[in-house]
């Protein structure tokens, strides 16, 4: 049986350690957080306090690739989701309005994805650590340092465990860093004499501003989740027990649109988009929560020559990478990130030196590509929010990506290929590269990008002024 020390309690961490239990490992969570999630969601949202992440009460969504994995491997946590007032949402139920072809496709039902708010979904997933067999959550522990042992591989350090500030030491097979984008892990690894290579980030400029929201009745989002609007971006999204939240994203060096922290400069803001408006007339569950400094880093724990740095120890989700919350893709690309690492412990757990080689090699091809594109996908919003932030007109492309999102906005079969791309289901490459999709594209030509009516450059600046 293999012994799994995993640092940190948070939604992909929780994640791996039901997956390995499950797959006959004995996994220690060590939690630096002392607080364990009450039993109550909506006193999950209300009390909880988790200063270990900087983003416990900014927005998240549980794309059709965390449901479809939770289905398969853990199908009692999506039941206690739904149970704790998480929501199916069925994105075909409002399709572009151009899109006459509303003609179900037999595997439409993997396009679900969930709704739920962090603390609430984090909750279900803490609960249900606590029951499981093979796990023990041990919070309020944080780790100081990781112990080694002999090397599996001539000159690169072996971690056979981790040393806890309060002095204790918990040995183990495997130790897997979850910590998430405060992760500490080069601090751990260059103590033992692991040669880390620096991380690489891209994508620096967001800042987020965000409201909850609360109301009698569902709320009905019109149009995109996520719209381009110029110089900033709306993205509105539905929550767990009748909640939904607003986040406007702009740049972090666009002064002028600082004020929207203040809750009504937010709110005139968006009453000034139609779709958007019917949104901030419920009851405001917060002020504005601004969130700045998100930028898409990726850490790799091997050597230039390809090799790995150590060997005993593994990076998982935002420890390995993390990007910038636009795109959605943390906590399904966490969960596959698991997924990932249950296989491979299975697969080749009892030779640290394979495992780790075949972890990094599997982890670049699996999940890699998410990060990529979303680094693509920022440093081309940004020119583009810049621009218009300068005065000059925004060029949207007229290939690739762009092209791509634009012609899906009148195709059922585009619609649902950028769905796929967008919730996870595939790499937004590989469905570029489908036939169907290379045909249905030079059948449509050049389309024209969808407009959503809002204000441009001047009126934003005169509301956020007013």
């Amino acid at each position: 049986m293999q012994r799994v020390v995993v640092c940190g309690a948070g939604v992909a961490g929780l994640g791996a350690a039901l997956l390995l239990a499950r797959a006959g490992c004995a996994v220690t969570v060590l939690e630096g957080d002392p607080d364990g999630a009450p039993a109550d969601p909506a006193e999950a949202w209300e009390r909880w306090a988790r200063a270990g992440v900087a983003q416990f009460h900014q927005p998240h969504t549980l794309l059709a690739r965390f449901r479809s994995v939770l289905a398969t491997e853990l199908p009692d946590v999506l039941d206690a989701l739904l149970a704790a007032g998480c929501l199916e949402i069925d994105p075909l139920a409002s399709v572009p309005p151009a899109i006459t072809d509303r003609a179900p496709r037999p595997d439409d039902d993997r396009l679900r994805l969930l709704a739920g708010r962090r603390p609430v979904v984090e909750g279900v997933l803490a609960a249900a650590a606590e029951r499981e067999p093979g796990v023990e959550v041990r919070r309020g522990v944080r780790v100081a340092a990781l112990t080694t042992g002999p090397s599996a591989t001539p000159g690169t350090p072996h971690v056979t465990g981790v040393r806890t500030r309060d002095g204790g030491e918990v040995t183990a097979d495997l130790v897997v860093d979850a910590t998430g984008r405060r992760t500490r892990s080069t601090d751990w690894l260059a103590a033992i004499g692991a040669r880390v290579p620096a991380p690489t980030s891209s994508g620096r400029g967001f800042v987020y501003y965000t409201r909850f929201f609360t109301g009698p009745q569902r709320p009905v989002l019109r149009g995109p989740t996520i719209t381009a609007m110029g110089s900033i971006s709306l993205l509105a999204l539905e929550g767990d027990a009748r909640t939904w939240s607003l986040t406007v994203f702009a740049l972090s060096a666009d002064r002028p649109l600082k004020a929207l922290r203040r809750p009504e400069v937010f709110d005139r803001v968006i009453r000034a988009f139609p779709l958007a408006a019917p949104l901030v007339e419920g009851t405001a569950l917060t002020g504005v929560l601004p969130m700045a400094g998100v930028l898409n880093t990726r850490r790799d724990l091997v050597a230039d020559d390809g090799r790995p740095v150590v060997t005993g120890f593994v990076a998982l989700s935002d420890a390995w990478a993390c990007t910038n919350p636009s795109g959605g893709r943390g906590l399904s690309v966490g969960l596959v990130h698991a997924q990932l690492l249950r296989d491979l412990v299975l697969g080749c757990g009892e030779d640290p030196a394979g495992f780790a080689a075949a972890w990094s090699a599997r982890t670049d091809e699996v999940v890699g590509p998410f990060y990529r594109t979303q680094c693509a996908a920022d440093d081309t919003r940004i020119a583009e929010m810049a621009a218009v932030a300068r005065g000059e007109p925004a060029q949207p492309s007229a290939v690739g990506p762009g092209a791509f999102a634009a012609a899906a906005m009148h195709d059922a079969d585009l619609f649902r290929a950028l769905l796929e791309a967008t919730f996870c289901l595939a790499h937004p490459a590989e469905v570029l590269a489908r036939p169907l999709v290379r045909e249905r594209l030079a059948a449509l030509g050049a389309v024209e990008p969808l407009r959503v009516p809002g204000p441009d450059r001047a009126r934003l600046l005169e509301l956020v002024a007013a």
